[in-house]
């Protein structure tokens, strides 16, 4: 099988630097005076003549990353260069195609298209021909006086595209733009673009395309860069020398899409170090492991609480950051490899394929699963663990029981929040406490996800109870010390 190089960014002597941006650093400002990094230390420079995927999960910063080199957010910390050139603002060279069509529902397709070059002031007979000649392009004559309530999805998005193109472009930005189409139409659009830049007809000098779809920046890129999360960083960028037109189905492409998953998938740190420098931490800088459940402990002040809670180590805080993934979804695929899948093991792009799942529906669940000792990932595959493997088989209540000793054992902020209960001498807190707590280490949206993962995690495992009109998190009765 063709074994597939990561490269250096910015080694590309034969190609001309069109973008660039070195040490990228973006931060937002928390509660309290901290700050948290969604992306770090990036170096990055896209040439003219080569398509780039921006590939990562849900988090990773890929948009942000995507508006920086736009100049249309600034950098916390590096500069952005355009042709050499050190830019603060918005490129004009850059055009963007987004998600959402962003379409004008008053305008025609026309009037949507001629848009841009009416803000550039260029003359109207000028924007007219212009707007038909990028209408033409993407298939879309015969269209120029309809409205976007008459187009379908794929339609409104051709009008996106062609806005973007009439510009003339040095660069194409593309922010997950076949995200919101059925497959057909979706692939059909992707096949169009590709036709156009091979034939050289494509407007632009560079298409840079922001994408959650493994086998979608397969196809599309020249490179792809795959970013890792809590704080976005390169994990990877990798040089694809595949062929136009690119058969899914080839062992080199299939290779490729698997070698990008087990990049994906692989853990950045290792779980059980993470797990050792955690209590360290706690020893070290209590004097003996936080939150005893034992009576006169003296852990009764909020503050207190909070400092056992999480330490002072914002970045081994942030390892701990849960995958947003539900317990029916993490018993149906541990039921479904203890049944299915030889050994207990299977490849996880494999795996989506037969779910019909997306990386972003897959991984959560996958990374959950990993995180609580129930399977291990490892080279991009997934293997049952033992204890995974018992789960599998078990009714409810034996799977609850599981479940409860994998998050005291493996999760210590539910441990944790476990032992705070039990050391108050109501056994209950209120959820603004510990929402408050989380955002210390997290966004507020995110301290927000944090928490419902943990209550919903929680109670499943019935380590705690919580009242949803009250918002307070209690042990359950047979729980507390006094009964």
């Amino acid at each position: 099988m063709t074994q597939f190089t990561l490269t250096n960014p910015t080694l590309r002597p034969e190609l001309n630097p069109l973008i660039e941006v070195n040490r990228l650093v973006k931060g937002y400002k928390l509660p309290g005076g901290k700050s948290l990094n969604v992306l770090e230390n990036i170096d990055f420079t896209l040439y003219e003549g080569e398509i780039v995927a921006l590939l990562g999960k849900s988090g990773s910063g890929k948009s942000t990353m995507l508006r920086i080199l736009a100049g249309l957010i600034p950098p916390t910390q590096g500069h952005l260069r355009y042709r050499s050139q050190t830019v603060n603002g918005s490129l004009s060279g850059v055009a963007m195609v987004f998600q959402s069509f962003a379409l004008m529902p008053w305008l025609t397709v026309q009037q949507n298209v001629e848009l841009g070059l009416e803000a550039q002031g260029v003359p109207r007979k000028e924007r007219a021909r212009r707007a038909v000649e990028a209408i033409d392009l993407i298939g879309m004559d015969g269209f120029e006086g309809a409205y976007p309530k008459e187009l379908s999805g794929g339609m409104r998005q051709r009008v996106g595209l062609a806005r973007a193109l009439v510009v003339q472009p040095d660069t194409l930005f593309m922010d997950e733009p076949f995200s919101a189409l059925d497959v057909l139409t979706a692939e059909n659009l992707r096949n169009e673009i590709i036709e156009l830049w091979m034939k050289g007809q494509f407007p632009a000098k560079a298409i840079l395309i922001v994408t959650h779809n493994i086998e979608e920046a397969v196809y599309l890129a020249d490179r792809i860069v795959v970013l890792g999360s809590n704080p976005g960083r390169l994990r990877a960028v990798i040089k694809n020398d595949l062929p136009h037109w690119r058969d899914r189905k080839s062992a080199e492409f299939t290779g490729l899409v698997d070698q990008i998953y087990q990049i994906m998938t692989h853990p950045e740190v290792d779980v059980d170090d993470l797990l050792v420098a955690y209590r360290e931490r706690q020893n070290r800088e209590s004097g003996k492991p936080a939150l005893e459940a034992e009576a006169g402990n003296g852990l009764e002040e909020p503050e207190q609480i909070a400092q056992a809670l999480l330490g002072s180590d914002s970045e081994v805080a942030q390892y701990f950051r849960l995958p947003q993934a539900k317990v029916d979804g993490m018993s149906g695929l541990l039921e479904y490899l203890d049944e299915n899948a030889p050994e207990g093991r299977d490849d996880i792009y494999r795996l989506a394929d037969e779910l019909h799942f997306e990386a972003d529906d897959l991984l959560p669940i996958t990374d959950a699963l990993d995180l609580l000792d129930l399977a291990e990932i490892k080279n991009g595959d997934i293997t049952l663990t033992e204890t995974g493997r018992i789960f599998a088989k078990s009714d409810l209540e034996p799977r609850k029981e599981i479940f409860r000793q994998q998050l005291l054992g493996r999760i210590p902020l539910a441990e944790n929040i476990y032992r705070a209960l039990s050391v108050k001498e109501n056994h209950r807190l209120e959820a603004v406490f510990f929402r408050e707590v989380l955002q210390r280490r997290f966004t507020a949206q995110e301290a927000e996800r944090q928490l419902e993962t943990l209550i919903y995690w929680g109670r499943y495992a019935e380590l705690f109870e919580y009242d949803a009109d009250d918002e307070i998190l209690f042990l359950p009765v047979q729980e507390s010390p006094a009964n």
